[in-house]
């Protein structure tokens, strides 16, 4: 049975008489990378600060593995790490007295485990530099250092890719895999690149307004969006026939959409033929998260 390391349940916000988020639900599984989209007021930040303590929630509960964070703060806190917005370095000291500093806020926590993580995030070779000399990658992986200073069970990642090249989004994108697989760690990340999130995650919970509209896996969230590009002329006259035998949607001036049937498109595109219309296009289209998001979210766009 899959271990559940992060539960939130019916989580509201009210902030004077406006709800801010309105009765959230869901779970992070050990060993997971758990996606966590919003557009742009969507309440992330707002659930991501209730989640590590920063704000009180007005109702429901946060259980970090098994210790609801109001009742037993301490006890879940000790097993949460997390990045919101930017690690806070100090920029003049070397990455290791960085991490000797937030060791000391912890119970039992010494040299030994710094050298652990230090290894785990690959920065053996420049520990000792100082950290205003690190690229903002490194920067970023000194910061997961630091939240798995204390062995968490789940680590909260906002926007870890924030500000990095694409040679930087795919090395962070395995380091988060490694630790999923690897460490067993639960790994909620939020992030504004949604083609990153469709390569990195499990599963994804999409939030709109306050609420959770979709929580699945990438793989069931995109299952049956495979689409065949076409396009044609004289436009209207194909279209007529293409509702005949198939749903379609007019994506823009010259481009229609309709579902990808290996088998069924000859067909199709024969019937096209047959009464006088141009096949100038057909291609397929696989699906993207994107495309998903805008739908469910109304078109807004990710923050």
């Amino acid at each position: 049975m899959e271990k559940i390391t992060l539960s939130v349940d019916q989580l509201r916000k009210k902030i004077g008489k406006k709800e801010i988020i309105k009765g959230i639900s869901f779970e992070l599984r050990e060993g997971e990378v758990f996606g966590f989209l919003g557009p742009n007021g969507a309440g992330k930040t707002t659930t991501i600060r209730m989640l590590v303590g920063l704000i009180r929630p007005t109702s429901g509960t946060i259980q970090v593995s098994g210790y609801n964070i109001v009742d037993n703060f301490e006890k879940a806190m000790k097993n949460l790490g997390c990045i919101v917005e930017n690690p806070e370095l100090y920029p003049y000291l070397s990455g290791y007295d960085n991490l000797l500093h937030f060791a000391r806020m912890l119970d039992g926590i010494g040299e030994e485990r710094i050298k652990e993580v230090t290894n785990l995030v690959g920065l053996t070779e420049r520990i000792h530099d100082k950290v205003k000399t690190y690229s903002l990658g490194m920067r970023q992986r000194l910061g997961i250092a630091q939240a798995l200073l204390g062995r968490p069970k789940v680590l909260i990642l906002d926007e870890p890719t924030n500000g990095l090249d694409p040679a930087g989004i795919r090395e962070m994108r395995e380091f988060i895999r490694f630790l999923a697989e690897e460490e067993g760690l639960s790994v909620l990340v939020s992030s504004h690149l949604l083609s990153e999130i469709q390569l990195l995650c499990d599963r994804v919970a999409i939030i709109s307004k306050g609420s959770v509209i979709r929580t699945d896996t990438v793989k069931n969230l995109l299952s049956n969006r495979e689409r065949a590009v076409w396009r044609f002329y004289p436009k209207e006259v194909g279209i007529q026939i293409l509702k005949g035998v198939t749903n379609i949607e007019v994506k823009d001036a010259e481009t229609i959409l309709t579902e990808y049937d290996e088998e069924k498109i000859p067909g199709w595109n024969k019937l096209l033929v047959e009464a006088g219309v141009s096949v100038l296009e057909v291609n397929r289209k696989l699906p993207v998260l994107e495309d998903l998001f805008l739908e469910l979210t109304g078109g807004d766009s990710i923050d």
